[in-house]
């Protein structure tokens, strides 16, 4: 199966965009120091000490939700709860600095932002939620084990008319 790997690729991925974007946060919030400007009138050390913050924050965000892809891979279930709400957040966060990096940074950035994008997004698609369900199955149905979808028997013991199948069509 393939959703192992890609929960692997995309813990992998976040983890080290964790790293990556608190690192840049970080030098960014020295190089404001050093600069000693303000920008609308605004302390350099008050930018300075929030781009560090932000960077730490993001890349707290991105390794949690790491962690989340993580759990995954390991336990080979679909996210619940909590960690669903995270790894949704991080596609939408994706999505958007996506669209921002696109006109600021250029194309590379926006394609690292959809690669992204579309593993987390591919964690969701490979693992169903009804992943022992049987989905095409009707009322009546039989399931693979021999009993029936409705709460009856597979030879229709329990009141209910038996399934016919519909007649085979014809070469003419």
């Amino acid at each position: 199966m393939v959703r192992r790997p890609v929960a692997w690729v995309t813990a992998m991925v976040l983890f080290a965009e964790a790293i990556g974007i608190a690192l840049v946060n970080w030098f960014m919030g020295i190089v404001v120091d050093r600069q000693d400007m303000s920008l609308a009138g605004l302390d350099s050390d008050v930018m300075s000490t929030s781009s560090k913050v932000a960077g730490l924050l993001f890349g707290l965000y991105f390794a949690l939700c790491g962690v989340v892809a993580l759990r995954v891979a390991l336990r080979d279930r679909a996210p619940a709860g909590v960690g669903r709400i995270l790894l949704f957040s991080a596609a939408v966060v994706h999505a958007l600095l996506g669209a921002f990096t696109v006109g600021l940074v250029g194309w590379g950035a926006f394609a690292f932002m959809m690669v992204v994008l579309g593993l987390i997004v591919l964690i969701f698609m490979t693992y169903d939620r009804r992943e022992g369900a049987v989905s095409d199955a009707g009322p009546g149905d039989a399931k693979p084990d021999g009993g029936a979808t409705d709460g009856g028997t597979a030879n229709g013991s329990n009141g209910g008319t038996p399934v016919i199948p519909p007649p085979a069509p014809s070469a003419s």
